[in-house]
């Protein structure tokens, strides 16, 4: 088995330049993990602080870095009892640790079943960010139809996954991006309605004037709480989801008491420890709208082919040089081979 394997903090450019070779992983009798080979390994910001060692969560050396991946259970996986996985057949992703390798262990309940017609290297990308962004607009800011939402970084990962979401439940999108082609992207790949540049010094304007005065709902990944209490409106609500610009806000109180909005996290990662009945209701819902074709995985126009690709893919996600979800490939998928450089 070729993978990544990380001994000491690190700068991107300066990954090993030869994949280790080991043995394959081995599962213990009575675990509850499968053995997945793995075809596609999407990438997420917090790989990048964790090779660098500046990640909250800090892994003990030496180890293979990334979370998402996706592809077919191994043959020789062992099958937990409970799970109806079939071994060299059934086409998974989810999540496991060291997905930056040829194959990985991974608890049979942290993968879900691919949807016929998606491809290994759009199901890398849906274990994390989907769910984030449902539980944002569905559990935390009570999405309405017809309601205006305003989605912060629209052309990243979480951002297309909030505009499409936010349509398939009825609302009306403003996404706000910083270059023409992600906002291109915002608008005919995500399906927003309205686009707005977060560079312009008139954004804000620009936002109340193109919905009807302000916004209902911000879905703020970013770090742009503040300047979006300037166009919530009456009875708003903000969901903070992360902090990608590197500053945590220090928020004026007065403000949210005079636009009478509310303010509110979401942290994906813990319902599984505080709300664990929400897991299976959030990917129905998630499952149904893929059916339906009322969303469409977002992968950035290139699949950085082969493992040893993973320095330049990181390196451009730092970059901001990416759109939509990063993926690696890691093996050729039989059923979705790679169709070319995707429109815009």
């Amino acid at each position: 088995m070729k993978g990544y394997l990380i001994d000491k903090d690190i700068e991107l450019k300066d990954l090993p330049s030869k994949l280790v070779t080991s043995d394959p992983p081995v599962i213990e009798e009575g675990s509850t993990e499968v053995l997945v080979d793995v075809y596609s390994a999407a990438l997420n910001f917090f790989d990048i602080l964790q090779v660098q060692g500046k990640y909250q969560v800090k892994k003990p050396f030496p180890y293979v870095p990334g979370a998402e991946i996706a592809g077919i259970i191994s043959k020789d996986s062992p099958i937990p009892e409970g799970c109806d996985f079939v071994p060299g057949k059934t086409r998974v992703f989810g999540a496991a640790n060291g997905s930056y390798a040829e194959q990985v262990t991974a608890e049979y309940y942290q993968l879900q079943i691919i949807p016929d017609g998606i491809s290994f290297e759009e199901a890398s990308g849906l274990f994390v960010t989907w769910p984030t962004s449902y539980a944002a607009l569905k559990f935390r800011a009570n999405v309405k139809p017809g309601e205006w939402v305003l989605v912060h970084a629209g052309a990243g990962g979480v951002g297309l996954c909030a505009i499409q979401i936010a349509k398939a439940m009825g609302a009306k999108v403003v996404a706000t991006a910083g270059t023409a082609e992600k906002l291109k992207v915002c608008k005919t790949v995500g399906g927003a309605d309205v686009v707005v540049n977060y560079r312009d010094k008139d954004w804000q304007k620009q936002v109340k004037d193109q919905c009807d005065g302000g916004v209902d709902v911000v879905y703020d990944p970013v770090g742009m709480v503040n300047p979006s209490l300037k166009v919530i409106n009456w009875n708003g609500r903000i969901v903070v989801v992360g902090f990608v610009g590197g500053t945590i806000e220090k928020i004026p109180a007065n403000m949210v008491l005079l636009k009478n909005c509310s303010i509110t996290g979401v942290f994906w990662g813990a319902y599984i420890a505080n709300e664990p009945e929400r897991i299976p209701e959030t990917w129905e819902a998630l499952m149904s709208m893929l059916e339906k074709r009322e969303v469409k995985p977002t992968v950035y126009e290139r699949v950085y082919d082969g493992l040893e690709s993973l320095s330049e893919a990181l390196q451009d996600l730092q970059a901001r040089k990416t759109w939509g979800k990063v993926a690696v490939r890691v093996r050729a998928d039989p059923e979705h081979p790679p169709k070319g450089k995707a429109k815009i």
